[in-house]
């Protein structure tokens, strides 16, 4: 059965705000599966839609965030279908081949679906208008548009500083570019290449650090040709041909890493936990908080090993563990972007001290995430401090809670907080679960399911 795809709207937020409060618990046990990876998930969607014939998705995160994504996929002219729960089927126009949408393109809270979307809106001669919630006007637009309008894309309107609501322009065949990415942004890089399938020519990305990879994976898988060479010690070239004919292929989207951090730090945080989480995703640059958390001293044992869908896949056990303080270079940061606000949960727990180098990015996500997990440790009682891009954290062997922890419309904020909550001596307060929902839908039953207690 095929369900009516519907955005959610740009004021998302502003209703009445659901707060919550995670408590002290008692041991956590399960085997459970996370949703799938919403970097795939968003990616699927727009490569099906970009490609000839159909595109069937399994495992598909049904997340506010991707079902956007969706939404404005059908908007361009794809058949999008949803045939049953994670099972998605795309029929695509080829690549060039969307029509000018009738309304707006609302990618509410989705910083990655707006992006992406922009880059493959980029190749076809339409116009057509990007927004999102308040949130996600906040954030910054121009890193994209600025090697897109060197492309040839043409922004008609914008408000202040590049940002949504915004009016894209494109052409039938753009310029091929070379472009080195100032800031490590899997974002930006695959803006530049969903674009360049449009271009005549070969499209290039230096960065020099190297940055998750789903998106050259997925080229190829749908037939493009990419080629990926090393560049300097930690960045990679990313060198992909124009013009080439996608054709549909069957995607399984594995299970999230940046989802799974959840009930993975809760169970190293709370005493007694025995917790396995399956399928979870394990590209080696989606996986630096695994990295980390074992050199804290983790108890994490990696199990079933093996390929899907072109990405390595294992089973993880995760065991109560005595973490101790450790120093994360800046060249982690882009393996593990998302996870820093629950690395900072651990942190606070960790004996000794906790240096996080190099993250600048967090203060453009969601919210200014550096700024609202120290706030939130504050909160807490931890004693922590931000020396400009780094943050240093004092773990201690029990950490009070308190609260109410803003939020910032932020889901990563909201459930590490609640995750905090599990382990600490008073609890943690939230102010807002509502955002929850772009990302991890089944956060609140799954975690309950594992013994956590959330009122």
């Amino acid at each position: 059965m095929s369900r009516a795809l519907t955005p959610s709207p740009s004021s998302h937020g502003s209703g009445t705000p659901h707060p919550a409060t995670g408590l002290p618990s008692g041991s956590l046990a399960g085997r459970v599966r996370v949703p799938g990876d919403k970097s795939v998930s968003h990616r699927s969607l727009i490569l099906g839609a970009l490609s000839l014939g159909e595109t069937q998705i399994t495992g598909l995160l049904e997340g506010e965030d991707v079902l956007n994504t969706a939404k404005a996929c059908a908007q361009l002219g794809a058949t999008v279908e949803r045939i049953g729960e994670g099972h998605w089927r795309v029929e695509g126009v080829g690549v060039g081949g969307f029509r000018a949408p009738d309304e707006m393109l609302d990618f509410g809270n989705s910083g990655t679906g707006v992006r992406l979307m922009m880059g493959a809106v980029a190749g076809t001669p339409i116009t057509a208008t990007f927004d999102g919630d308040a949130s996600l006007r906040k954030r910054p637009m121009r890193r994209v548009l600025d090697p897109l309008t060197a492309m040839g894309v043409e922004v008609v309107s914008a408000a202040e500083g590049g940002r949504l609501p915004l009016r894209l322009r494109g052409l039938a065949e753009l310029s091929a570019f070379t472009y080195e990415t100032p800031v490590p942004s899997a974002q930006v890089k695959s803006a530049v290449l969903l674009a360049g399938l449009a271009a005549a020519g070969e499209t290039v990305v230096r960065e020099r650090e190297a940055t998750r990879d789903h998106t050259e994976r997925m080229l190829t898988h749908f037939g493009a040709q990419v080629q990926v060479e090393p560049f300097g010690p930690h960045g990679r070239i990313i060198t992909l041909k124009g013009r080439p004919t996608l054709t549909g292929a069957p995607v399984v989207v594995p299970s999230d890493p940046s989802s799974a951090a959840f009930p993975l730090v809760a169970a190293l945080l709370v005493p007694g936990s025995d917790v396995v989480i399956t399928d979870m995703m394990m590209n080696p640059l989606r996986i630096g908080l695994v990295t980390t958390l074992l050199d804290m001293g983790a108890d994490i044992t990696i199990l079933a090993e093996r390929t899907e869908g072109g990405e390595a896949v294992a089973d993880l056990r995760v065991r109560h563990s005595r973490l101790k303080g450790v120093e994360v270079p800046p060249e982690r940061a882009p393996a593990m972007i998302d996870e820093y606000p629950i690395l900072a949960v651990a942190a606070a727990f960790a004996e000794g001290r906790t240096t996080m180098r190099g993250l600048s990015e967090l203060r453009v996500k969601e919210s200014d995430r550096l700024a609202a997990v120290a706030d939130g440790l504050g909160v807490c009682g931890v004693v922590l401090e931000v020396q400009g891009d780094d943050l240093v954290v004092e773990g201690a062997a029990q950490v009070r809670g308190g609260g109410p922890v803003a939020t910032h419309m932020d889901h990563r904020i909201a459930m590490a907080f609640l995750v905090m909550g599990l382990a600490s001596s008073e609890g943690v307060a939230i102010d807002d679960t509502t955002f929850i929902a772009t990302s991890f839908p089944t956060f609140m039953p799954m975690m309950r399911g594992l013994g956590a207690q959330i009122a």
